[in-house]
């Protein structure tokens, strides 16, 4: 977006082109979508595009309008239905945001159920970014594999817990509701009833390394671990270089980067040095022992640079394999090697006790983790 184009002169004029294409955009109604532009980032065309569609559409079937004079206006796109329309706006926007905004187009006079705008990358870039390192990314390709990467859902394994409930086939009759039924039928049994055990989703818990060897990839699983708090229900998330520092409270907040500067402020050793076994430990003892870690899934996030005595490294990853139900440690070094063996101290003290080792260096193996965890039955 041009400098010389402020956003308020941006969004009163295409005010005034939705108002003659037939929707009643007000004043009020321009003046609200500047307050919700102004708590954005303007030269982003997908929050651009929600802050003016939940603010100057009120009906369903005004949805199909708006998109198209959005695509007109702010993407040079023009249709059958507004060739013959000379709307010249004097404000046009480019940005690299193009290139992560697509809206269909849609036929006039649709309902608009399938109204959607695709926020992510392009079909033809996807293939391409998801299988590139972190490490690898402009700024820009980190910002749209952010986007992507908050739609990811972590779905942790269940597991059955000692109450029951009915069930139409289970593993014991239910003798009390089965009596009670047969009274009522005057001593005629009519049926046998059933119950099963409960199941619930184990804990997820998540241990970030955010040293400086892990400067190119520690913020990316920081919004990884935001994602997945937010998704998923029993989800704690600890940081640690020299020093365990847990982070759920702060990765509550609803905008990620929010969540990412409080989670910054709480940790004191950004990059820098690395004691994996010591900062383990810790968390074995003051958050493993109380219950924390018991039947849960842990997933450890690090390169294996451990500059603590491997002793302690060990005797905290033993512990941790008898109190949790996996262990799953994600290694950017490992890339997409299928036969990787590690180099290090620290994931050789590590390696017996890991019941899965990822890479967690793209965008693919953080799905790749998706996909698995349900699977650790």
């Amino acid at each position: 977006m041009p400098e010389e184009a402020p956003i308020v002169e941006l969004l009163v004029a295409f005010g005034q082109e939705l108002r003659e294409a037939g929707l009643p955009a007000g004043t009020g109604d321009v003046m609200t979508c500047c307050a919700a532009a102004a708590a954005l980032d303007p030269s982003d065309l997908a929050d651009l595009y929600w802050a003016g569609r939940t603010t100057m559409v009120t009906r369903r079937d005004q949805i199909p309008v708006y998109d198209r004079v959005f695509r007109r206006f702010f993407l040079d796109e023009h249709d059958a239905t507004s060739d013959a329309e000379t709307l010249q706006p004097t404000i046009r926007a480019a940005t690299p945001a193009q290139s992560v905004l697509e809206i269909p187009a849609t036929e006039h006079g649709e309902s608009g159920d399938e109204e959607e705008v695709s926020l992510g990358l392009m079909a033809s870039d996807t293939e391409v970014r998801r299988d590139k390192s972190f490490a690898a990314c402009t700024p820009e390709e980190l910002a749209a594999l952010r986007r992507i990467m908050a739609r990811i859902r972590l779905t942790p394994p269940r597991r059955c817990t000692r109450r029951t409930a009915p069930a139409r086939r289970g593993t014991r009759p239910d003798m009390r509701r089965t009596v009670r039924e047969t009274m009522r039928t005057h001593g005629e049994p009519s049926e046998l009833f059933w119950r099963r055990r409960r199941q619930r989703m184990r804990p997820l818990i998540l241990i970030l390394d955010i040293s400086g060897s892990m400067s190119d990839y520690s913020r990316n699983l920081l919004q990884f671990a935001h994602s997945t708090s937010r998704a998923a229900a029993r989800v704690e998330v600890f940081c640690f270089g020299t020093r365990l520092t847990r982070i759920t409270k702060a990765l509550e907040r609803r905008r990620a980067d929010d969540a990412l500067d409080q989670a910054a402020k709480a940790v004191v050793d950004w990059e820098g040095g690395t004691r994996i076994g010591d900062s383990l430990d810790a968390f074995v003892r003051g958050w493993g022992r109380r219950g924390t870690s018991r039947g849960a899934i842990v997933v450890i996030c690090s390169d294996g640079l451990d500059r603590g005595d491997p002793a302690v490294l060990a005797g905290a990853m033993e512990r941790l394999g008898r109190l949790s139900h996996r262990i799953v440690w994600m290694n950017p070094h490992k890339g997409d090697a299928a036969d990787f063996r590690p180099s290090t101290l620290g994931m050789m003290v590590a390696a017996p006790h890991i019941d899965l080792l990822l890479s967690g260096h793209d965008l693919r193996s953080l799905e790749e983790l998706a996909t698995l965890l349900p699977e650790l039955r």
